[in-house]
């Protein structure tokens, strides 16, 4: 396996146009020839899918979803960054390069964030074009607000359910081409394997999750675009159906997977209410904008948090980073709230939370202000949590959120198997080991609507794909190992339920390989997964039929992956002996307690190639090179 990112040559600010100009085309009449297979129908799927129909590609979408609309990206909040500078507060092309670089504790390539930072600008003009419902300020204008990491107001927003407006103006411009016949929509249909022929994707596998069917589609090309993999600590914020199986079967077909130990906790998180919760909610970053964070300075205070006078609280990111206060970064905010509950100055049952409040910005700017700003996030934790945040300040606690994690991509998002994509969540490329904000939503839509698009061409063009048809020995093999495997599950006649074996795997994860690790640690959660994964295959219940609708059995497909997968990611947060970003090594920090990196040693991207169930995988490494900017130890201070 070669790494080769295919970063254009030249000044940094010129490369993307540059390559623009210099990569193959494919011409009007052969894009009608070719079929894309684009797996995932959210942000980054749906506004690929649409973008290559609209060039005259002939594209298939599937989602395990019984509508695209209903992709998890529907679930982000807060708002979507681009480099406008409409508040004039000094923001550029460069500085929203630089934070989110910087954000990524310098983890990320560079060349990938400075085309980023670049297209931003064009995505907003792209979703006003499509009537995505910005907030807009009195004379009309579009309004603005602030995230963790920055210190300018760049993050343009649609009160706090931002990801589901960009998501129908994604889904409007891909309902176009369904009606024009140029995407077939395949919903409730899950990928379960990749199909390579000669070194080169040319399909996948998938099951029907109404009927059972397995079924083999064919393609030039295949695009994933499934999400993260948060899911692996059982509790977080992602949809309950979020899972690595694309990825990761992908990765065992060959994909390298880059970075897998660099997973986000998000700060603002409702806290666990018991043993019988099965998901955890997300309370937008925005809302640390006029939210205040802070506990007891006294340990144990059980007093209700409006009988604490102010000299009696510690609004502790305020004291410890002064220049950003309640907006430093996510990793940065996550690990203070667990130090301070760790202490023993926790709020709520069992000390696992923080406050947020907003009495100081309600006497500022008045309850109206306030509700319309924040009007359905404040609903939604009341009807959660049977508290007014207007009344008691809410309570918040970290949780597993985002994965900066994916498979390995170069710069025209193609993975280490030729005619492979990945784009958003699904690859590694833009955030490093940290990402800020309302960035997600920035990276999905620049990948499917304005970097994909181009960069597909020059892989179609550069010579003839054989015809293949599902007859082909590669696609049946391949679909015979999938529904043997689907027989196996159901066929497990245990004791146990697949629930049961995720949550002891999603505890063991956070434990051990989650806000905060050790060497210790990580060697024993390894130990322990192996052992499981042999449980669960021993023990595991499944009931029903692999001819009919079976949650349980997309259950446990996902969970068997995650068993797999898990192993990996503790791996090479084991082989990664410093602390950056989210991935914290206790034995590495500086005395203060933030995280210390180790240029000379892991200034990589570590691109990892499977090597066999519960065998060491192989290590590749893409050093890191930075022209415009310098690696500095973070500050935020």
């Amino acid at each position: 396996m070669e790494l080769r990112s295919k970063v254009p040559a030249g000044p940094l600010a010129e490369q993307w146009e540059r390559h623009r100009s210099e990569i193959k085309l494919v011409n009007p009449a052969n894009k009608l020839k070719h079929r894309i297979l684009v797996v995932g129908s959210g942000l980054a799927g749906a506004s690929a899918a649409a973008s290559l129909a609209e060039l005259g590609y002939n594209v298939a979408c599937f989602c395990f979803q019984d509508s695209a609309r209903r992709a998890h990206s529907i679930a982000a909040q807060g708002g979507i960054n681009a480099a406008k500078n409409y508040q004039n507060d000094g923001d550029s092309v460069f500085r929203l390069f630089y934070d989110t670089v910087k954000g990524g504790d310098f983890r990320a390539r560079e060349a990938n964030v400075y085309r980023l930072a670049q297209i931003s600008v064009n995505i907003i003009d792209q979703c006003v074009a499509q009537g995505v419902p910005f907030a807009r300020e009195y004379g009309g204008l579009l309004a603005n607000r602030s995230f963790g990491g920055v210190q300018v107001s760049r993050t343009f927003y649609a009160r706090g359910q931002t990801g589901q407006q960009l998501l129908l103006g994604a889904y409007q411009a891909l309902s176009r081409q369904i009606a024009l016949g140029k995407v077939t929509m395949y919903p409730r249909s899950e990928m379960l394997d990749l199909v390579v022929v000669d070194g080169r994707a040319r399909g996948i596998i998938v099951r029907d999750l109404v009927n059972g069917r397995v079924s083999a589609h064919v393609g030039d090309a295949v695009v994933l675009a499934t999400g993260g993999y948060s899911n692996v600590f059982y509790l977080s914020t992602n949809a309950k159906g979020c899972n690595v199986t694309a990825i990761w079967r992908a990765h065992k077909r060959g994909a390298a997977f880059a970075n897998p130990c660099f997973t986000q906790i998000h700060p603002t998180c409702i806290p666990v209410a018991g043993h019988h919760q099965a998901k955890l909610t997300l309370m937008s970053e925005s809302l640390r904008n006029d939210g205040r964070i802070w506990v007891p300075r006294r340990k144990g205070d059980t007093r209700s948090p409006n009988e604490i006078p102010d000299d009696e609280r510690d609004y502790y990111l305020e004291r410890l980073y002064p220049s950003y206060g309640n907006l430093a970064p996510r990793d940065i905010a996550s690990r203070r709230a667990k130090e301070v509950c760790d202490e023993g100055r926790g709020v709520g049952p069992g000390g696992h939370g923080v406050y947020l409040d907003f009495r100081d910005a309600i006497a500022r700017l008045g309850r109206e202000v306030i509700a319309e700003r924040y009007g359905n996030l404040f609903e939604m934790y009341q009807r959660i949590t049977a508290e007014n945040p207007f009344e008691v300040p809410m309570r918040i606690y970290p949780a597993p959120h985002y994965t900066m994690g994916g498979l390995w991509v170069d710069y025209n998002l193609m993975t280490t198997i030729d005619g492979l994509y990945a784009i958003g969540e699904a690859n590694f490329s833009d955030h490093g080991a940290n990402r800020l904000g309302a960035s997600a939503l920035m990276q999905g839509l620049a990948d499917g609507y304005f970097i994909l698009p181009y960069t597909m061409g020059d892989y179609l063009a550069q010579g003839t794909l054989d015809k293949l048809d599902p007859a082909h020995p590669a696609f049946r093999r391949t679909q015979a190992e999938v529904s043997d495997r689907v027989d196996k599950l159901v066929a497990a006649g245990g004791r146990k339920s697949v629930d049961a074996f995720h949550r002891e795997l999603g505890r063991l994860m956070w434990d051990q390989c989650g806000m905060s690790r050790t060497a210790a640690g990580l060697r024993q959660a390894r130990d322990r997964i192996c052992a499981l994964r042999e449980e669960f295959w021993r023990d595991v219940y499944v009931g029903g039929t692999g001819e009919d609708f079976n949650q349980a059995l997309e259950h446990a497909g996902r969970v068997a992956d995650f068993l797999e997968f898990a192993e990996l990611m503790c791996h090479d947060a084991l082989h990664r002996e410093e602390s950056c970003g989210c991935h914290f090594r206790e034995e590495y920090q500086t005395p203060e307690g933030e995280a210390k990196r180790d240029d000379a040693r892991f200034g990589y991207v570590a691109a990892w190639e499977f090597a066999g169930v519960g065998v060491a995988p192989v290590l590749h490494q893409e050093p890191l090179e930075f022209a415009a900017v310098h690696p500095a130890q973070r500050s935020y201070k």
